[in-house]
């Protein structure tokens, strides 16, 4: 499909086959046939999008694996439209496999934090070519039980994708069962609409996953026939809900009190008794008593102050959490702290339970936004920006490779800080990089935009940081001033003249004792715990040549190429799609359509690039992403519209418009359209991004308007699709703009593979 990235018709030979409708060979109305197709296309959107949730969050690490769950969903129901007239129903054991699956998921979830000495391997974290965060928690050794996540990638996928086949076979019988293949278009793009609504809504309201499934479950039973196999849909249904229910049950499994929260990017599991936040079952962050601990949090605002500065006024905090970052800057005297946080569940919690309260503060502004995006709007100026621990541990969505902090390690972001910071003032970057290469590029990243290099800190302690250090274990901080800014210069000279800086805790006096020097403060024993020594580490930038930017912005990927784990899960994904396709669809005697085909795999890489320029332009949120989704499902409505009123024949002109919309687009970078004003570059980001959507509409249904198959035709357009969001995996290689031109080749691929009477690109739809 060129809009929803699926599709399927057919002329309405088929009447029904055993078990469509009633049970018996007699065809729907067109008019019961369109509102069952537009139910069947709510079913598979808002399923589409429960899945991507729940396994992201129950299956360990199957979040890293771009576009898994999608494509799986997409084999399911590409698989379906071409089984449609098999004389099985396949709907009927729909509960079963999404039972199945969603059980599995809780099976792995409950092992892997049982059994310590299970381990699920990522690419090898230990030396990787791509950093996964939280994926190195467990250290490989001779007593470990090691799963390779291609493993658990591969079952996971096949499992997802059979949950999906019945809903494709239907939506493949209702497409046949309409004449009108437009109207039935149109029934299916509005069903997806309001799937994507309806999910939006549930992730506003923060509902369970009970609610969910329920609501899938519930839905999906009047598409079963047949008294008995409606009895195991409702078993099968209540048995999923339960595995539900368990995972959003509100008690650890040692008996700790947990609240789970389903917010729109992760499962936030609190354990208030800990003070500690899970995200998708992975640890996260802790809240802190700062208070006079030697926390790390400080160390900015201490070596100021201790190096002869003040206190620094303005701050912004990109990535606030909890509260941590936050109460340090208070505590160190800041007059005005923008905390700015994408997650509203966690920054919720820390507002309810942080021990020092510091969103309580009238010196703070809270802004739940995606930092760059917050950048680029605010016009204030700071001493201070802080990007604190922002790593997600999510994609941005199942439609690429972006992680939800991916634009803010780019070029263009930290010229975007330096343009916010007074001058004089300071840029502070810390984390646990993992890799040592990581913190070789980020320096090299920072000495390009600002001109001079960052004081490098590690905690622990070390004086250089080479590309294979692993640094697992060792938070980092990078200090990069501003022109004309004395404060780093003071610190890398107090640093220069041979002494460390000194950390201690001293809760009694409610502040850490602090100072430059040889030895640590009088009275502190160096050995004694709560006593930090620090120093510059030297950083070995070789090999650190690729710098991220706005259009390849992979800070965590070590080289420009595909990585071996995306290679193998590439190869998974093709070889059990081909399986599932010979076990399913009768490939033998049906010949798949080569323009739908070319049109899906195009339209999934136009979808995708309109994701990423749209995350860019105004913020990596969910919100941004349900309207793109929802803006290209409009635009795919009136370009049914424009199809069914003006009836176009002839295809190449609006091949030649979308070719020379999606050239353009290619050619201007990125950042011309961040330089737009406002509203111009709402104005020019819609017309970049939606019509060649349009154009793409067109072309697609003139061509299904006359289609004699079809669920062949709608099948082999999301078969297209999938191949098309393997395809995405390039951009680490060339970046996104050169998808842009992976798709034209896709277009014209579609223009040329038309079936014979549908002349594409010099002739017209068909008659």
């Amino acid at each position: 499909m060129t809009g929803d990235s699926r599709g399927t018709a057919g002329k309405g030979e088929l009447a029904g086959g055993p078990g469509f409708g009633t049970g018996d060979a007699r065809a729907s109305s067109p008019r019961r046939a369109s509102a069952e197709l537009f139910l069947v296309s709510f079913l598979v959107l808002f399923h589409e999008l429960a899945c991507i949730r729940w396994f992201g969050a129950t299956v360990v690490f199957l979040t890293f694996f771009t576009n898994l769950v999608l494509m799986a969903s997409f084999l399911g129901v590409s698989v379906g439209c071409l089984a449609a007239r098999r004389g099985f129903r396949l709907m009927n054991g729909f509960a079963i496999l999404a039972a199945t699956a969603v059980a599995a998921s809780y099976a792995v979830l409950w092992l892997y934090a049982r059994y310590e000495r299970l381990m699920i391997d990522v690419g090898g974290q230990q030396s990787p070519q791509l950093i996964f965060f939280g994926t190195d928690a467990r250290v490989r050794d001779i007593s470990s039980f090691v799963v390779p996540i291609e493993v658990v990638a591969g079952a996971f996928f096949v499992l997802i994708a059979l949950a999906f086949v019945g809903l494709g076979q239907e939506m493949g019988r209702r497409f046949d069962a309409i004449p009108n293949r437009i109207a039935a278009y149109t029934s299916d793009i509005l069903g997806s609409l309001m799937g994507i609504v309806a999910f939006g809504l549930v992730s506003v309201l923060q509902l369970h996953s009970v609610v969910w499934f329920g609501l899938t479950f519930l839905l999906a039973l009047p598409l079963v026939r047949g008294r008995g196999w409606r009895a195991l849909h409702v078993l099968a249904a209540a048995a999923a809900l339960l595995v539900a229910a368990r995972v959003d049950w509100p008690r650890g499994a040692e008996g700790t009190s947990v609240e789970n929260t389903w917010s729109p990017y992760y499962l936030v599991s609190y354990k208030p008794g800990k003070l500690w936040i899970d995200v998708n079952n992975l640890n996260h962050q802790g809240m802190q008593e700062i208070g006079g601990a030697a926390t790390a949090y400080r160390l900015p605002y201490r070596l100021n102050r201790d190096s002869g500065g003040g206190a620094f006024d303005d701050v912004l905090i990109i990535g606030a959490g909890s509260g941590n970052d936050v109460s340090a800057a208070l505590l160190e005297g800041a007059g005005r702290v923008d905390a700015v946080e994408i997650d509203p569940v966690i920054n919720a919690i820390g507002r309810r339970d942080h021990p020092n309260r510091p969103f309580d503060d009238p010196r703070v502004r809270i802004h739940l936004d995606d930092g760059r995006s917050f950048v680029r709007r605010t016009d204030r100026a700071y001493d201070l920006v802080v990007y604190a621990l922002v790593d997600s541990l999510v994609l941005h969505s199942g439609y690429s490779s972006l992680r939800l902090e991916s634009f803010l390690f780019t070029e263009q972001a930290f010229r975007d800080i330096k343009a916010r910071l007074k001058p004089g003032g300071v840029f502070a970057l810390y984390n646990y990089y993992r890799q040592g290469w990581v913190v070789g590029r980020i320096e090299r990243l920072a000495e390009k935009v600002f001109g001079t290099k960052p004081v490098v800190i590690s905690l622990p302690y070390q004086s250089t940081i080479r590309p294979s250090s692993n640094q697992r274990g060792y938070i980092t901080f990078l200090l990069i001033g501003n022109t004309g800014s004395d404060v780093v210069e003071r610190i890398r000279g107090r640093f220069a003249g041979g002494d460390f800086y000194w950390m201690a805790d001293d809760r009694a006096a409610g502040r850490p004792r602090t100072a430059f020097g040889a030895e640590p403060p009088g009275g502190v024993d160096p050995a004694s715990e709560g006593v930090k020594k620090i120093g510059p580490a030297s950083v070995d930038v070789e090999g650190a040549d690729r710098l991220p930017t706005d259009d390849w912005p992979f800070l965590y990927l070590r080289e420009p190429r595909i990585p071996g784990l995306s290679l193998r899960g590439m190869a998974i994904v093709g070889v059990l799609s081909t399986l599932l396709l010979l076990a399913f669809a009768p490939v033998r005697s049906v010949r798949p359509d080569g323009r739908m085909f070319f049109l899906g795999a195009g339209f999934m890489l136009l979808e995708t690039k309109g994701v990423v320029h749209m995350a860019l332009l105004f913020g990596s949120t969910w919100v941004v992403n349900s309207v793109v989704f929802a803006a290209i499902l409009c635009m795919i409505l009136l370009s049914n519209v424009y199809v069914l009123r003006f009836r176009p024949r002839a295809l190449r002109p609006y091949y030649a418009l979308l070719i020379l919309f999606l050239a353009v687009n290619s050619l201007v970078p990125m950042t011309e359209f961040l330089a737009l004003a406002g509203a111009w570059k709402t104005v020019v980001s819609c017309v970049v991004v939606f019509v060649p959507v349009f154009f793409a509409g067109v072309i697609f249904a003139a061509s299904f308007r006359d289609s004699r198959r079809p669920d062949v035709d709608f099948g082999s357009n999301i078969g297209g699709v999938i191949v098309g969001g393997l395809s995405e995996n390039l951009s680490v290689v060339g970046g996104f703009q050169a998808l842009l031109w992976l798709a034209i080749v896709y277009y014209l691929l579609s223009a040329v593979f038309g079936p014979k009477g549908v002349k594409g690109w010099s002739g017209s739809a068909g008659d």
